[in-house]
């Protein structure tokens, strides 16, 4: 290799890789995508190496391109930590975070404010988006290129964990439990002490067509109640609507164990009966590789783990 590596060029080459597109990429460094294409070509040159595979929808990396992308990412990184220690201010980060409406509504947000206290200079932006749900685990609803299309930063997800091209760590394991009111156990002169009594109450059915999503047939299977007939339903497409039905008295609701904790903990919800049903899927935080090196991302990720082991 001769001479030196114009910056302009390794700035290209990381925005392009984190893209996916020169065209994106073109969008953030404000050059024309040809620019992009050009600086690409030259540092591919100098550095006697193809550094992307050029498709026709997009980029990705080869594999010299992803040997060098994180200590690239890390030095820009320091270049940039360096640059606002000389400003003498400190540098505001902006986080993009995907997860269902339920997730967000009901464990995100009441936790939120903790890690707000933690990392001020942390702006989130949450998008909560029941358009991508894991419906079948053959064809997984999301991967690197779909976090890239739509400028994610970490997605939280119930799921298999079966996400193509992506960095995944599974945070929480769940359990279907059933709840009702305070006031239904109190108001109502049909008792529910034992599972049989359910026949005798509405039931609320979380209807949304997610992967694993916890079923009345199957619980009664798990406690050994295969002939139980209950003929009060109400069905919903969401189980924010679920819970907020069964928190208004209207029968009692199966759902997600994390999902209800804090509903439960105000004694807007009690537990009926001692009768988890484990569930398979379970809760991950998806990002894309090389993602660690981002401080935000980082922060964020550890953030949640710790959530998940002391709080969940």
């Amino acid at each position: 290799m001769a001479g030196h590596v114009p910056f302009n060029a390794l700035h290209a080459y990381v925005v392009a890789a984190r893209q996916g597109s020169f065209s994106k990429a073109a969008d953030e460094l404000h050059v024309t995508p040809a620019a992009v294409s050009q600086q690409i070509r030259t540092l591919e040159d100098l550095l006697g190496v193809q550094l992307f595979h050029r498709l026709h929808r997009g980029l990705t990396l080869t594999e010299a391109g992803e040997a060098g992308l994180v200590k690239m990412q890390e030095g820009f990184q320091s270049l940039n930590d360096a640059v606002q220690q000389i400003k003498g201010g400190e540098e505001k980060h902006e986080l993009s975070i995907w997860t269902s409406p339920s997730f967000a509504s009901k464990w995100l947000m009441p936790r939120m404010y903790r890690f707000r206290e933690a990392h001020p200079d942390i702006d989130l932006r949450i998008s909560g988006s029941a358009s991508l749900i894991d419906s079948d685990t053959t064809a997984p609803s999301l991967s690197a290129d779909t976090l890239k299309e739509h400028n994610i930063d970490i997605a939280i997800r119930f799921g298999s964990g079966n996400y193509p091209g992506c960095v995944v760590d599974r945070i929480m394991e769940v359990d279907a439990i059933t709840l009702c009111s305070p006031a239904l156990l109190e108001s109502s002169d049909k008792p529910l002490k034992e599972p049989a009594d359910l026949q005798h109450h509405t039931l609320l059915h979380d209807d949304s067509p997610y992967e694993g999503r916890p079923q009345w047939k199957s619980w009664f299977k798990n406690a050994g109640l295969d002939d139980v007939v209950c003929h009060s339903n109400l069905y919903f497409n969401s189980v924010l609507l679920a819970l907020s039905a069964a928190i208004e008295g209207q029968g009692v609701v199966l759902t997600l164990d994390k999902l209800s904790q804090n509903d439960i903990e105000k004694g807007h919800l009690v537990r009926l009966f001692d009768l988890p049903m484990e569930v398979d899927h379970g809760y991950h935080l998806v990002s894309l590789e090389g993602a660690q090196s981002d401080a935000a991302v980082s922060a964020f990720k550890q953030w949640v783990k710790t959530e998940t082991a002391t709080n969940s």
